[in-house]
């Protein structure tokens, strides 16, 4: 397989099964982002350092900018865009973020609420040294990430 050879990646992109074709080394960033329309996976720093560009690939969280689109072939994948309802009714961690003020530009915060989805569901009751652990692979250079803190707690006390 040369370089600019292309492949068809299937995959399971929040509840919908999807195909395009996509180089062999595309980033599932780039993949989600310019092949399947899912702009709300960021990309910040492309080393897997900043975090947001994290999505849910079978559950997990993963850096789609450290993992290849082939590499989602046949996989689950969930971005943000599958986390409020239909009818935009935003699920208890969006709305515990809006409630908390633990976002302001936005950029970061698709990648903060994976990271967060993954981690609640595996700790639906961690504590604050706990909270902040998961928060340390993300960087915000807008909230001071008390906000964040405040929201995460929040949906753990629910």
């Amino acid at each position: 397989m040369n370089k600019n050879e292309r492949v068809r990646v299937s995959l399971t992109l929040n509840g919908r099964k999807l195909a395009a074709e996509a180089e062999p080394r595309m980033l599932l960033s780039d993949f989600l982002r310019q092949g399947l329309g899912a702009t709300g996976t960021h990309v910040g720093c492309e080393h897997g350092i900043c975090g947001s560009c994290t999505v849910l690939i079978d559950g997990v969280a993963q850096r789609s900018c450290l993992t290849l689109a082939i590499q989602a072939e046949g996989r689950e994948v969930r971005t943000v865009e599958s986390l409020a309802a239909s009818d935009g009714t935003l699920n208890p961690l969006q709305q515990a973020f809006r409630n908390n003020h633990a976002l302001q530009c936005g950029f970061c915060t698709p990648g903060i609420l994976m990271s967060f989805t993954d981690f609640l569901a595996r700790n639906p009751h961690p504590s604050e040294a706990e909270i902040r652990e998961v928060l340390s692979g993300h960087l915000c250079r807008c909230t001071g990430y008390a906000g964040i803190v405040a929201a995460v707690k929040e949906v753990a006390k629910a």
